[in-house]
């Protein structure tokens, strides 16, 4: 006797389809949407419920400056109870603040030199020590291949 099978006209290829919304926990420290001419950081005002005020006056005078919590209601976050800073966003520790993009644009392009001024102090002293009967480094080669006549 033979099986009774599907016909295969019946069968379909098609693979389940997953939900498209999916859940994904929250993160501690929400991400403000970008604003045009601002960046923005935490900047953190306590250890251990120890207030950092040389931390904080330090970014202050680097030209940052607390969000108020009325400017970014996309964020819907309660600050932290017996916060120093009043109708800002404070969360555990860290306050969210923001600064003009130019002025932290100086301040990459000043530590980027900064950084070049250290790696070239280093290669200045390594190669300080060169002989060129044993190099440190091998001299870079340029090599060329014609073909025909040159």
């Amino acid at each position: 006797m033979a099986e009774e099978r599907t016909p295969r006209s019946k069968d379909t290829r098609q693979e389940e389809v997953r939900p498209s919304d999916s859940w994904v926990p929250a993160s501690i420290l929400p991400t403000p949407d970008p604003r045009d001419g601002w960046v923005h950081r935490w900047i953190r005002t306590s250890t251990l419920g120890n207030a950092d005020n040389t931390n904080v006056s330090k970014m202050f005078r680097e030209g940052w400056e607390p969000c108020k919590a009325e400017e970014y209601p996309e964020l819907m976050v309660q600050s932290d109870i017996g916060s120093r800073f009043v109708d800002n966003i404070e969360i555990g520790g860290l306050l969210l603040c923001r600064a003009p993009k130019e002025k932290m644009e100086a301040r990459q392009r000043h530590f980027n030199q900064v950084a070049d001024n250290q790696m070239d102090s280093v290669d200045n002293n390594f190669l300080r020590e060169n002989d060129p009967r044993m190099p440190l480094l091998k001299p870079e080669r340029n090599t060329r291949t014609t073909f025909g006549r040159s």
